[in-house]
């Protein structure tokens, strides 16, 4: 059984969900490092060791990491070095890194010219990236005869999720790759990030990739900063791919 996190980032311009798979064999150790982790910073540092490991206010020093505030060059590079120990820790099980994304601004040109099908046709972007996602996964999966149970980060409309899973495992996922998610069992489950460092995990990944692919960060340095960080995991992805509306879904 692969446990499958998901968790997303997104800006104007696209929307990325990202599913880590963790095999039952590295949950306990993933989990186990990524507490060490924490304990770490808050032996160093102003910092709980429940704090959550949250990409963005890792980045920016908000929620849980506020303290760590000071725009000296030493309190940056410690929050760099904690995201830094997280993706090491993550890249070093035998983790599986999906990712799915959605071109908005085709979406947006695209979707009046669709609307007069019906409201149903066009879902909005969590929804359909959130398909093609589980699509991927459930792909990734059945090649390796494989079950898989997916948990996400907590979301308003966990309950419309939900119907639509079940909807995908009765009558298909539709579109041009059509599937009943065979290897996907039982339900998606949401809980909420604070309490899970694998979700935790997958907002670390989902946040970072977000940040590269969206060219955000002018100062070279920091770019230079988020490819090393990302290189830790760059192995472990299975698939990466940005759906721009009008062309092919893979």
């Amino acid at each position: 059984m692969l446990l499958t996190y998901v968790d997303e980032s997104y800006d104007n311009d696209r929307y990325w969900m990202v599913a880590l798979l963790v095999p039952e064999g590295d949950l306990r150790s993933l989990h186990r490092a990524l507490d060490s982790i924490v304990a770490k910073a808050a032996d160093h540092y102003p910092v709980d060791r429940h704090a959550e490991l949250h990409g963005h206010a890792l980045v920016q020093a908000k929620d849980d990491w506020h303290r760590m505030n000071n725009k000296g060059r030493n309190m940056i590079r410690a929050r760099i070095g904690v995201y830094g120990d997280a993706m090491k820790a993550i890249g070093a099980h035998d983790v599986r890194v999906i990712v799915r994304g959605l071109d908005l601004r085709a979406y947006r040109a695209h979707r009046p010219q669709v609307a007069d099908a019906g409201p149903g046709d066009w879902p909005p972007p969590h929804e359909l990236v959130l398909r093609h996602l589980l699509e991927q996964v459930c792909a990734h999966v059945q090649v390796r005869e494989q079950l898989a149970l997916v948990i996400a980060d907590e979301i308003d409309g966990a309950d419309d999720h939900r119907r639509h899973f079940r909807d995908y495992q009765l009558d298909g996922t539709g579109g041009s790759i059509s599937t009943t998610l065979p290897s996907l069992v039982d339900t998606i489950h949401f809980a909420p990030s604070k309490a899970s460092r694998l979700l935790q995990a997958a907002d670390l990944i989902a946040y970072l990739h977000r940040r590269l692919v969206s060219g955000q960060d002018g100062d070279p340095r920091a770019r230079k900063a988020n490819e090393t960080l990302w290189s830790f995991v760059a192995p472990r992805v299975a698939h990466q791919h940005c759906w721009t509306p009008g062309q092919s879904p893979d």
